[in-house]
């Protein structure tokens, strides 16, 4: 009995370090063929106006199928809808690696998308539902919570290695080793549960959900190409807008709705779903505006930006593993995720402080550490919360309503933090008297001047975002020790 016990036990910690590699791998993504993006420019001869799409395609197949994804899993098994979407990210992870044309890259992409789609919802319900004691679960999700967050950060640092050391190629290649280790892993540890029969695809309901994603990361994408004045921009926010506002009358009325709103209606879960929503608004502060100043002003290398991110990395993990990890089982999500955030803001107040000959380890290091260690008291307590006490049957859709959050956080973040950057530098810039030419130095340093102000202003909304995260989610979600989840089915 103790030997049985000892190899479920081991099965279970296994399980967890498979499910890391498959977010892992899905969440480097967004990121890591960024800093390749030039390269395969140069070695596929498409425009500068076409690169954004090869950002643009992952993030809106995988935005907008996140929900339906979520579904699959519960439909299918969660083992199933792993083993194929594992495969098919490999395949599509190959095809952009031997890519000779845009129109190849570009739909390889968007694949990439669609089985991440897939992946993400099913490998966070596959951890739900595999450790239910609270203990366990604050450590599985400090684990993966900490490499998840990292995920971006660990994308700039992989692709600027991969490119300068071997070719922009292998940044899509490289998802193979992590698919076949993945698939490897999944076939010996993780256990898929029962098949949710009585559970059907509402087929209108995945048309209204996908389509209403679709137009909002879309219309949000599209004010960062463009701007919020553009038409267009509105014209698919509405869209979008008015479609989720239908697909949720829809789910009222449904038998098999594609979310359960009773999944969002429990108080922790909310506070928790406002956590990881306003926490990858102000994260992505950091990934883009610290990687343009590292490279575009102090002059770093791709791989060295990438090497400069690994102390807020490390942080993460130290803060997850040694604070969420001891202190959620004891202390519960309310004390950990608000500290979190009032690290994280403070984290943001200390970039706004970055000048033209700023120096890395006076100006830049100890924002890094900072935020790193507020993430790390966000990600893993907000992950447990957003998914306690979830049937086995919701675990695929509770998992993709997590993964969506973040997601339409992130396209948020991004239109928003970038139009406020860019607007406040070109009023800077209009600004600059007549007699600083733009080709004098003195000319050039004033409009370096002017990007860093627009910085400054983006890094200290990044900071309010986190302020206004504090404050909801303490008083949101809940201190002690978390009850049982009595109603959670483990699968291994």
């Amino acid at each position: 009995m103790s030997n049985a016990l000892t190899s479920s036990d081991a099965r279970r910690w296994w399980a967890l370090s498979v499910l890391s590699i498959t977010a892992l791998m899905v969440a480097l993504d967004a990121t890591v063929i960024n800093i390749a993006l030039p390269r395969a420019q140069l070695d596929l001869h498409f425009s500068s106006a076409n690169r954004q799409w090869l950002i643009t395609a992952y993030v809106l197949a995988f935005g907008s199928l996140m929900l339906l994804g979520g579904r699959l899993s519960d439909l299918w098994g969660r083992r199933t809808a792993l083993f194929v979407g594992l495969a098919g990210f490999a395949l599509a992870s190959a095809l952009g690696g031997w890519a000779h044309s845009f129109a190849v890259l570009v739909t390889a992409r968007a694949a990439q998308g669609v089985f991440g789609a897939l992946l993400a919802p099913a490998a966070l319900a596959a951890l739900t539902t595999t450790f239910d004691d609270p203990r366990e679960r604050a450590k599985a999700f400090s684990i993966y919570g900490a490499i998840g967050g990292s995920g971006a950060a660990i994308g700039l640092l992989l692709g600027g290695a991969l490119t300068q050391w071997a070719t922009w190629r292998w940044c899509l290649y490289i998802n193979l080793v992590f698919a076949a280790v993945a698939l490897v892993g999944v076939a010996l540890f993780v256990e898929g549960g029962r098949r949710e029969h009585h559970i059907r695809l509402d087929v209108p309901s995945a048309v209204l959900g996908s389509a209403g994603l679709f137009f909002v990361v879309y219309g949000l994408g599209h004010a960062v190409t463009t701007s919020w004045s553009d038409v267009f921009t509105w014209n698919s926010l509405v869209i979008g807008a008015l479609l989720l506002v239908l697909f949720t009358l829809l789910q009222q009325r449904v038998k098999s709705p594609l979310l359960p709103l009773r999944l969002i209606i429990n108080r922790v879960r909310g506070g928790s779903l406002v956590a990881l929503f306003i926490t990858n608004i102000g994260i992505f502060g950091i990934s883009l505006f610290l990687a343009y100043y590292l490279q575009s002003t102090i002059g770093y290398s791709p791989l060295r930006t990438g090497v400069a991110f690994l102390p807020m990395v490390v942080a993460l993990a130290v803060s997850a593993f040694i604070a969420s990890a001891r202190l959620l089982a004891k202390v519960g999500p309310r004390p950990l995720v608000p500290t979190g955030m009032v690290l994280g803001m403070m984290g943001m107040i200390l970039f706004t402080k970055l000048t033209l000959k700023a120096d890395y380890f006076s100006h830049v290091l100890p924002g890094l550490v900072v935020t790193g260690l507020g993430l790390g008291l966000i990600f893993a307590p907000a992950f447990a919360s957003a998914t306690a006490g979830i049937k086995a049957k919701d675990a695929g859709a509770a998992s993709a309503l997590v993964n969506t959050t973040q997601q339409i956080g992130g396209s948020m973040g991004t239109a928003l933090l970038n139009t406020i950057a860019v607007s406040v530098t070109a009023r800077a810039q209009q600004a600059l008297p007549a007699q600083l030419g733009r080709g004098t130095r003195a000319g050039v340093i004033a409009q370096i001047h002017a990007t860093l102000h627009g910085y400054t202003v983006a890094f200290w909304w990044a900071a309010g975002f986190f302020a206004v995260g504090a404050v909801l989610t303490f008083a949101l979600l809940e201190s002690g020790v978390p009850e049982p989840e009595a109603e959670l089915v483990p699968l291994i």
